[in-house]
């Protein structure tokens, strides 16, 4: 048995105290504890009387414990080798290695759920309190949330002009432009068919991740690309009437939608760049702050209803749906997800949000 030491000794007369070389005493009336610190092992000795023998337990704690199982008579000891508690410590260890496994994926599909739910909940509060209001207020609150836990767990502020630099351009594109586009295109649709369209994100991910970071596509991957173009095309374009004069393409929600898609894109793509000058979390909650506030101004240059003397006809769960959306659909689901762009494969990781449509129409 490795890194253990094992005596054999007579069980009777019986034995009230030991010494060993080493200075480590064990001793007992009715039972006997041994510790060994050079060796990592502890013996426990308990007398069976009706023996007049001594049987005692050796727990031996390497990488692979044992126990040994010994019995004294006479002059005599025999032990045997047991293997029960090691094959429940890996049965432990195999349980734990699931429950850790199942955890990580919860965390990562996470985000998508809240992201589809937050559609639904966008898509009630809309009429009343204006598009440009509730993407700003998705936003500035939720980037407030991040950098003050983002702080708390001391990570530094972005410091130089490059980092705030990087953090505007992420802002514009991610933030600013695409809450603007989700919110004119949920006017639009439905949050089940808006959520299908902006999920088309990750075609133009492998795209630029394969360019850019040299992410290899295969024939599957691309294959996969190939069909989801076509599914958007026969999604996205319009039925057109006989009378063409009638359509307008800034006013087809699908199209909103697809520019929204676009911009998500560009901004998952982004955020590794931005890392290499700021905290990925903290970098994410600014982004937002900053790009929240165009979209507050265009609020109230375009008199969105909340500014227009609506904001009493809110409900509690008006003011619920604003809050999912700003706490869990951005702050949440914003920070485990560009945390995760930092960490993993941009391909694989866009490629989970095929899942926001299904939670999107499940609950929508």
């Amino acid at each position: 048995m490795r890194g253990c030491t094992c005596f054999s000794f007579p069980s009777s007369p019986p034995i009230f105290s030991f010494y060993s070389n080493s200075n480590n005493r064990f001793s007992s009336s009715s039972s006997l504890l041994f510790s060994s610190a050079s060796h990592n092992c502890s013996v426990k000795l308990s007398p069976l009387l009706f023996a007049k023998s001594t049987r005692f337990r050796t727990n031996c704690k390497a990488k692979d414990p044992e126990v040994v199982d010994c019995v004294g008579t006479g002059l005599d000891v025999e032990c045997l080798v047991s293997q029960n508690e090691k094959q429940d410590l890996e049965i432990e260890d195999v349980e734990k290695a699931e429950s850790s496994i199942l955890l990580e994926w919860a965390v990562l599909v996470s985000p998508f759920f809240f992201w589809g739910t937050a559609m639904v909940a966008m898509k009630e509060v809309l009429p009343k309190a204006g598009p440009f209001f509730v993407a700003s207020f998705r936003l500035i609150p939720a980037g407030l949330l991040l950098v003050a836990f983002a702080n708390s767990k001391g990570k530094p502020l972005p410091s130089g002009l490059t980092a705030w630099l990087s953090i505007a351009l992420f802002a514009l594109v991610d933030a600013a432009c695409f809450q603007g586009f989700l919110a004119q295109g949920l006017q639009r649709t439905s949050a089940g068919l808006g959520s299908v369209i902006i999920d088309s994100q990750p075609l133009t991910v492998a795209v630029l991740a394969s360019f850019l970071f040299n992410e290899s596509i295969g024939l599957v991957g691309a294959s996969g690309l190939v069909l989801g173009v076509v599914g958007l095309l026969l999604l996205e374009v319009p039925a057109l009437s006989l009378d063409d004069s009638n359509f307008s393409l800034w006013g087809s929600g699908e199209w909103w939608m697809l520019l929204a898609a676009q911009s998500m894109a560009v901004g998952t793509v982004m955020v590794r760049w931005v890392s290499k000058y700021s905290d990925p979390i903290m970098a994410t909650g600014w982004h937002m702050i900053i790009g929240g506030l165009p979209l507050l101004g265009i609020s109230i240059l375009n008199h969105d209803p909340v500014f227009s003397g609506s904001f009493q006809e809110l409900s509690a769960s008006d003011l619920l749906a604003l809050f999912y959306t700003s706490i869990f659909g951005s702050a949440i689901s914003y920070g485990v997800f560009f945390y995760s762009a930092t960490k993993g494969s941009l391909t694989k990781l866009s490629s989970l949000t095929f899942l926001t449509p299904m939670f999107a129409s499940i609950f929508g």
